[in-house]
Protein backbone atom coordinates (compact mmCIF):
# COMPACT_ATOMS: atom_id res chain seq x y z
CA UNK A 1 0.00 0.00 0.00
CA UNK A 2 3.30 2.45 0.99
CA UNK A 3 4.00 1.83 -2.99
CA UNK A 4 0.77 3.05 -4.65
CA UNK A 5 0.45 6.50 -2.47
CA UNK A 6 4.29 6.85 -3.49
CA UNK A 7 3.17 6.72 -6.87
CA UNK A 8 0.63 8.56 -6.34
CA UNK A 9 2.17 11.76 -4.81
CA UNK A 10 4.85 11.79 -7.83
CA UNK A 11 1.88 11.69 -10.12
CA UNK A 12 0.47 14.37 -7.95
CA UNK A 13 4.22 16.34 -8.36
CA UNK A 14 4.20 16.11 -12.44
CA UNK A 15 0.77 17.54 -12.59
CA UNK A 16 -0.89 14.27 -14.06
CA UNK A 17 -4.71 13.94 -14.06
CA UNK A 18 -6.24 11.46 -12.28
CA UNK A 19 -8.99 9.88 -14.13
CA UNK A 20 -11.18 6.92 -13.99
CA UNK A 21 -11.96 4.21 -16.58
CA UNK A 22 -15.63 5.63 -16.49
CA UNK A 23 -15.03 9.36 -16.58
CA UNK A 24 -12.00 8.67 -19.46
CA UNK A 25 -14.74 7.24 -21.93
CA UNK A 26 -17.59 9.60 -21.36
CA UNK A 27 -18.56 12.24 -23.26
CA UNK A 28 -21.05 12.31 -26.72
CA UNK A 29 -19.78 11.52 -30.14
CA UNK A 30 -18.57 13.68 -32.96
CA UNK A 31 -21.18 14.97 -34.39
CA UNK A 32 -19.66 13.92 -38.22
CA UNK A 33 -19.69 10.09 -36.61
CA UNK A 34 -22.77 7.62 -37.15
CA UNK A 35 -24.61 6.99 -34.24
CA UNK A 36 -25.75 3.18 -36.28
CA UNK A 37 -23.10 0.75 -37.30
CA UNK A 38 -22.86 -0.03 -40.96
CA UNK A 39 -22.35 -3.82 -40.87
CA UNK A 40 -25.07 -3.98 -38.33
CA UNK A 41 -27.57 -2.44 -40.67
CA UNK A 42 -26.63 -3.79 -43.64
CA UNK A 43 -27.07 -7.01 -42.18
CA UNK A 44 -30.23 -6.55 -40.67
CA UNK A 45 -31.54 -5.65 -43.94
CA UNK A 46 -30.74 -8.69 -45.85
CA UNK A 47 -30.16 -6.52 -48.89
CA UNK A 48 -27.62 -4.23 -50.62
CA UNK A 49 -27.95 -0.80 -48.70
CA UNK A 50 -26.60 2.28 -50.43
CA UNK A 51 -24.02 4.78 -49.23
CA UNK A 52 -26.75 7.65 -49.11
CA UNK A 53 -29.35 5.17 -46.88
CA UNK A 54 -27.05 5.54 -43.98
CA UNK A 55 -26.87 9.66 -44.22
CA UNK A 56 -30.69 9.11 -43.88
CA UNK A 57 -30.80 6.67 -41.18
CA UNK A 58 -28.45 8.12 -38.65
CA UNK A 59 -31.13 12.10 -39.49
CA UNK A 60 -33.97 9.90 -38.94
CA UNK A 61 -32.63 8.30 -35.43
CA UNK A 62 -30.84 11.52 -34.29
CA UNK A 63 -34.59 13.11 -35.13
CA UNK A 64 -36.23 10.39 -33.00
CA UNK A 65 -33.84 10.37 -29.92
CA UNK A 66 -34.35 14.61 -30.19
CA UNK A 67 -38.18 13.76 -30.36
CA UNK A 68 -37.79 11.50 -27.21
CA UNK A 69 -35.82 13.71 -24.83
CA UNK A 70 -38.17 16.66 -25.90
CA UNK A 71 -41.22 14.70 -24.41
CA UNK A 72 -38.94 13.57 -21.61
CA UNK A 73 -38.13 16.92 -20.77
CA UNK A 74 -41.61 18.52 -20.73
CA UNK A 75 -42.58 15.20 -18.30
CA UNK A 76 -39.80 16.59 -16.04
CA UNK A 77 -37.42 13.11 -17.00
CA UNK A 78 -34.04 12.89 -17.47
CA UNK A 79 -34.56 9.62 -18.73
CA UNK A 80 -35.15 8.18 -22.00
CA UNK A 81 -37.84 5.67 -22.08
CA UNK A 82 -39.18 3.56 -24.65
CA UNK A 83 -42.85 5.60 -24.89
CA UNK A 84 -40.71 8.62 -25.45
CA UNK A 85 -40.23 7.39 -29.20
Amino acid sequence: MAKKKATRKKAAARGAKRTTKKAAGRGKKPAGELIISKSRTKAAAGMNVSGEFYAALDAAVRGLIATAEARATNNNRRTLRPHDL
